[in-house]
C-alpha cells in the first residue's frame, strides 16, 4: 500500500494546490511554500521506501500510518478551504461593478482568512516534515517512516505464485479446455518464435494454468530447453537473465557457470543467445506488468527456425495485445462456471466428504459464499480452505455476513488481498481515485460509462491534457481500468464500445475497505448499524457517500461530503439537509425523492446533478445560482419545464431531459420534449442538448452553441426548416442528431443541411418528401433511424453505400409493398423493420448485408413469409418476430414446416405475441 498512501497524502495535496481558484486568489506565497516542502517530503518518502529498511515493527507501522493520516487530512482540509473561498471569489466577481465597492471589504476579509488558514496548514506541513526527518535520523527508528511490508509484499506473492508449479493435477478444476487449446498453440508447426500471452484478473488462475502446461509431458517431450521466470514489478533485467540461465542449465542437468553473478548485461545476453541459438526452447514469463520487459528480453531469445515458444501471464490487456510477432496470440482467462466453482470450493472446504456439508445444513450458506467469489479461483480456493476448519452453521453465517472484514483481516485470505493490492498499487494516482470511486456503487451494480465519466469530472479526478477533451481523458481511464482487469465490461453497444461496467465482488470488497481506510468513500447499507454507521461517517469524514438503504434524517451527519449517491430501492420520503454545501456530485437516480429542497441552490460547488427516474416535478426557482453546474440529468423524471434562469449556468456541458410519453398520444409523440427559456442558446459550452421542444428563437440561435455534439429536438415544424439548417450548418462537431416533427404528416424540411460529415447517429421522425441529397455524405454514420418517413423503394439506394452503417431502423418509414435490399450494407449488423402496414415482402439479395447479426420484424401483419434470401445471411445470430402474422410463424415452426430449412442456421429465433393474459414469447429455434 506504499504508493497508495503517498498518492492519497502528499500527492493529493499537490494536486489540490494546482486549482485555478487558489492560483488566482493572491495567496501565491503560501502556496509556493507548501509545494516546495511537500515535494521534498514526497521525494524523501519514495526514496526511503525504495532503499530503506523493511519497516516491520509495530512502532514503524503506527508512525507511518500516522504520517499518512495527517497528510491525507491536510489534503482534505485544503480542499475545504478552497471550496469555501471559491464561494467568496465568485460572489465578488459576479457582482455588478456598482456593487463591487460595497462587497470589497467582505472579499478582502475572505482573502485574509484563506491566507491565515493556509498559513496554519503550512505550519502543520512543516511540523510533519520535521518529525519525519527527526525520526529517520534517530538510531532507533531508521525505518520509522517506511510502510510495513504487509499484504502488498510482492516477493511473498511471487513465492506463492511459483508454488503453482507443484500443484497436483487432480486438485485443479476447469482447466482442461483452455489447457488443450494452449498446448495446441505451443506445439503448432510454425518454425518462427511465437509468443502466447495468457491474460486475466489477479487470482483468475493464469499462473496455475500455465504451470500445469509447462509441466505437461507433451510439452516436455516437444521442447529441448525450458525455463520458468517469475517477473516482479520492479524487476532487474540482469537478474531475470541470470534466473533464466539457471533454469536452462538446471533442466539440462548442467553445471551453472561460476562467474554468472559477475556477468553484465551484454555478457548475459551473449551467453543466452549462444546457448539457445540451435535449440527449440520454451520460456514462461509469469506475471508481466509492462511491455517494456519484452523490449529488454527479446534480444536474448533467438527467433530461429526451430519453433521456440514464449508464454507469458499478465493482468494487463495492453501487455497481452502487444505485437510480439507473426503468429503470436493471446488467451483470455474465463472465470469458473457455477458448477466448477462449487467443485473447487467443496474440494477445499470438505476434503473428506460432501456428506459433512449436507448433514450439518451447510450447503445453502456455502453456495452463497461461492456465489460471492464470482468464479475467481483464488478466492474460492482460499475461502474454501479457511472454511474447512469451521464446523457449525453459525460460524459459516458469521463469515458470510462479515466477508469484507475477513478479506481484509483474516490471515488465511492474505493471498487474495495481496494480489488485488498489487494491481491497485500499480495504478497511476488519477486512476486510483477513479477506481476507488467505483466502490461507492453497490456490489454487482451496473455502472454506466457516461455516468461514471461525468461524476469523475465533477470531482476533478480527470487530469488536464493540453489539446484533449476531459471526456476523452476520462474515457481513457475507463479503458485502462478494463485493460488492467480492475473493471469488467458487462454491456457493449452495437458499435463495439463498452457501455456498462461492474466490479468483481472480491475486488469491490477490497476497494471499499481501502476507500474507508483513506476516508475516501463509504457506504450506508444493510450491513451498517443505524446510529453507529452515521456516527462513523461523521467521525471519519469520508468525502464520498452512497446511501444503499432507507434514508433517514440521521443518515448524513458529515458536512464535508463531496459526493452523495443514493442507490436505495426503498420507496420512502427522502430529504436533503442544508449542511451539504461542499457537494460536487448529487446523484439521486431512481430514488423516491419527489421535491428538491430550496437549500439545493446554496450548494455552490455542485457540478453534477442526476435526477433521472425520480418523481421530481420542478427545479427550484433560484436554480441559476448553481453557477458551477456542468451536468443536469432529468431523464425520465416529471420535470416538464426548466427554470427561467437556466441560461445563466455558463459552465453547463450536459443537459439531458429525455422523457418517454406513457399517455394516450404516445404512438407518435413517444418522446416528450422539455420547455426551456429561449435564451438557453447563450450556453456556449453546452455539448449535449437532449431533448427540447423546438421554439423559434432557439432554432434561429442554435448555431451559436458551437460546442454541441448531441442535439435532440421534438415538435419541429415545416417552417423551421431553413433556420434549422442554417443553425446546424454552423455546428461542426455534431455526432448525434435527432429531429422529430410535430406530427406524422408534418414534413421535415432539412434538404439544406450540409454540415453532416461528423454525424455518427441520426434519427429522423417525420415525413421526408424526398431523400435528402446529403445522405450520401454521411461517411461516419453508424446508426440511422427513420420513422414515419413515407419513403419509396429508391430511398434504399441512398443508404446502402454508407460505409460504416451498423444499425438501421425502419419504423413505419416505407410505403411500398416490397422492401428490397439488392446490395451494399456491408457493415450492417442490426436491422429493424417495424410497423410497415403496406409491406408484404422483404427481399435480401445475395451479397447484401452479409454481416447482419440481428433482425427484428415487428408489427408487419401483411408479411406472411420470412425475408427471401435470409438463408444467405450466414452470420445471422438472432431473428425476433414480434406481433407478426400467424402465417409467417407457422411457415418456420417445427422441423416439417415449409420454410424451416431457410432459417435452421439461425441460433436464436423468438416469437413474441400478446394474449388476453399478457405478453409472451416462445423460442422457435431448433
Amino acid at each position: 500500500m506504499a504508493s497508495a498512501t503517498v498518492d492519497f497524502g502528499i500527492g493529493r495535496i499537490l494536486s489540490v494546490l494546482e486549482n485555478e481558484t487558489l492560483l488566482l486568489s493572491g495567496v501565491h506565497g503560501e502556496i509556493d511554500k507548501m509545494k516546495k516542502e511537500l515535494l521534498i517530503m514526497k521525494s524523501f518518502l519514495e526514496d526511503t521506501h525504495k532503499h530503506g529498511g523493511n519497516g516491520s515493527t509495530t512502532t514503524t507501522t503506527q508512525l507511518f500510518q500516522t504520517f499518512v493520516a495527517n497528510t491525507r487530512d491536510l489534503a482534505y482540509q485544503i480542499e475545504d478551504i478552497l471550496d469555501e473561498f471559491g464561494y467568496h471569489i465568485h460572489g465578488y466577481r459576479s457582482c455588478a461593478k456598482i456593487w463591487r465597492a460595497f462587497h470589497f471589504p467582505r472579499y478582502m476579509w475572505a482573502r485574509h482568512s484563506i491566507a491565515q488558514k493556509l498559513g496554519m496548514v503550512n505550519v502543520m506541513i512543516q511540523s510533519i516534515s520535521d518529525s519525519m526527518k527527526r525520526y529517520y535520523h534517530s538510531e532507533n527508528y531508521q525505518a520509522a517512516l517506511l510502510p510495513p511490508i504487509d499484504d502488498g509484499d510482492a516477493k511473498w506473492v511471487n513465492n506463492i505464485s511459483e508454488s503453482s508449479l507443484f500443484f497436483s493435477e487432480n486438485s485443479l478444476v476447469g482447466i482442461d479446455a483452455p489447457k488443450g487449446k494452449l498446448i495446441g498453440r505451443l506445439l503448432s508447426p510454425e518454425p518462427q518464435r511465437i509468443v502466447v500471452a495468457v491474460v486475466g484478473m489477479g487470482g483468475s488462475g493464469k499462473t496455475t494454468l500455465s504451470a500445469n502446461i509447462f509441466k505437461s509431458q507433451s510439452v516436455r517431450r516437444h521442447f529441448e530447453s525450458y525455463a520458468w521466470v517469475t517477473i516482479s514489478k520492479s524487476y532487474v533485467i540482469e537478474d531475470v537473465f541470470r534466473t533464466m540461465i539457471k533454469e536452462f542449465y538446471k533442466e539440462a542437468d548442467t553445471q551453472i557457470p561460476a562467474e554468472l553473478y559477475s556477468l553484465g548485461y551484454r555478457e548475459l545476453v551473449e551467453k543466452l543467445v549462444e546457448y539457445l541459438q540451435s535449440k527449440r526452447y520454451i520460456v514462461v514469463l509469469d506475471d508481466v506488468w509492462t511491455t517494456g520487459l519484452w523490449r529488454e528480453i527479446s534480444i536474448a531469445l533467438p527467433d530461429g527456425i526451430y519453433g521456440s515458444r514464449v508464454m507469458m501471464t499478465t493482468r494487463d490487456m495492453n501487455v497481452a495485445s502487444f505485437p510480439y510477432g507473426i503468429g503470436s496470440t493471446k488467451h483470455e482467462i474465463e472465470l469458473l462456471k457455477e458448477d466448477e466453482a462449487w467443485v473447487l470450493f467443496s474440494n477445499k472446504a470438505f476434503p473428506a466428504s460432501l456428506e459433512q456439508c449436507r448433514t450439518q445444513n451447510l450447503e445453502p450458506i456455502a453456495r452463497k459464499l461461492v456465489e460471492r467469489c464470482q468464479g475467481l479461483p483464488l478466492a474460492i480456493a482460499s475461502l474454501g480452505s479457511m472454511m474447512s476448519t469451521k464446523k457449525f452453521e453459525s460460524e459459516w453465517k458469521k463469515v458470510y455476513s462479515t466477508l469484507n472484514w475477513e478479506l481484509n483481516n483474516n490471515h488465511e485470505l492474505k493471498i487474495v488481498r495481496s494480489i488485488m493490492f498489487l494491481s491497485f498499487n500499480d495504478l497511476p494516482y488519477p486512476l486510483k481515485r477513479c477506481f476507488l470511486y467505483c466502490s461507492l456503487f453497490p456490489v454487482n451494480y451496473r455502472m454506466k460509462r457516461k455516468r461514471l465519466i461525468r461524476m469523475w469530472m465533477a470531482q476533478r479526478f480527470v487530469e488536464p491534457i493540453r489539446g484533449v477533451k476531459a471526456e476523452e481523458v476520462a474515457d481513457s481511464y475507463l479503458n485502462e481500468l478494463v485493460y488492467r482487469n480492475m473493471l469488467q465490461v458487462i454491456l457493449w453497444n452495437p458499435f463495439g464500445r463498452p457501455k456498462a461496467f461492474k466490479m468483481h465482488d472480491v475486488i469491490w470488497e477490497i476497494a471499499l475497505s481501502v476507500s474507508k481506510l483513506e476516508r475516501f468513500c463509504d457506504v450506508y447499507n444493510d450491513d451498517s448499524d443505524g446510529d453507529d454507521a452515521a456516527e462513523t461517517m461523521e467521525n471519519y469524514g469520508s468525502r464520498h457517500l452512497c446511501i444503499q438503504k432507507e434514508m433517514t434524517p440521521d443518515s448524513i451527519r458529515a458536512t464535508n461530503l463531496h459526493s452523495l449517491l443514493v442507490c436505495s430501492s426503498a420507496k420512502h420520503k427522502m430529504e436533503l439537509l442544508p449542511s451539504l454545501n461542499l457537494l460536487r456530485a448529487l446523484d439521486l437516480e431512481d430514488s423516491s425523492i419527489s421535491k428538491l429542497p430550496d437549500c439545493l441552490v446554496t450548494m455552490f460547488n455542485l457540478k453534477y446533478l442526476n435526477l433521472s427516474k425520480t418523481q421530481v416535478k420542478e427545479l427550484p426557482k433560484n436554480f441559476h445560482k448553481l453557477v458551477n453546474l456542468e451536468t443536469l440529468n432529468t431523464k425520465h423524471s416529471k420535470i416538464e419545464e426548466l427554470p427561467l434562469g437556466m441560461w445563466k449556468l455558463k459552465k453547463l456541458r450536459y443537459l439531458i431531459t429525455f422523457r418517454r410519453n406513457d399517455g394516450h398520444d404516445s404512438n407518435w409523440n413517444y418522446v416528450l420534449g422539455t420547455r426551456v427559456v429561449p435564451k438557453i442558446w447563450q450556453l456556449k459550452d453546452l455539448q449535449v442538448m437532449d431533448c427540447f421542444n423546438a421554439e423559434d428563437e432557439l432554432i434561429k440561435n442554435l448555431g451559436c452553441m458551437t460546442q454541441l455534439t448531441r442535439i435532440s429536438l421534438v415538435m419541429v415544424r415545416r417552417e423551421h426548416g431553413r433556420d434549422l439548417c442554417d443553425s446546424l450548418n454552423k455546428i461542426k462537431r455534431i455526432r448525434f442528431l435527432s429531429l422529430t416533427s410535430i406530427d406524422e404528416e408534418e414534413p421535415l424540411e432539412i434538404d439544406d443541411l450540409i454540415a453532416t460529415a461528423s454525424i455518427e447517429k441520426l434519427f429522423l421522425a417525420g415525413k421526408l418528401e424526398r431523400v435528402p441529397s446529403w445522405f450520401n455524405t454521411l461517411q461516419n454514420l453508424t446508426y440511422l433511424g427513420l420513422r414515419g418517413s413515407q419513403l419509396q423503394e429508391n430511398a434504399i439506394l441512398s443508404i446502402q453505400t454508407l460505409p460504416r452503417l451498423v444499425w438501421l431502423s425502419f419504423y413505419n418509414a416505407y410505403m411500398g409493398p416490397r422492401l428490397r435490399f439488392a446490395q451494399g450494407f456491408q457493415n450492417l449488423k442490426i436491422l429493424e423493420i417495424v410497423q410497415m402496414k403496406h409491406l408484404t415482402e422483404v427481399v435480401i439479395e445475395d451479397g447484401a448485408m452479409f454481416e447482419l447479426q440481428k433482425l427484428y420484424v415487428r408489427a408487419c401483419r401483411g408479411l406472411e413469409y420470412v425475408p427471401r434470401g435470409i438463408e444467405n445471411l450466414i452470420n445471422l445470430q438472432e431473428l425476433h418476430l414480434i406481433h407478426v402474422s400467424n402465417q409467417l410463424v407457422e411457415r418456420i415452426r417445427g422441423e416439417g414446416s415449409v420454410d424451416r430449412s431457410r432459417v435452421k442456421h439461425i441460433p436464436a429465433i423468438k416469437h413474441y405475441f400478446r394474449t388476453d393474459n399478457g405478453s409472451f414469447y416462445v423460442s422457435l429455434s431448433s
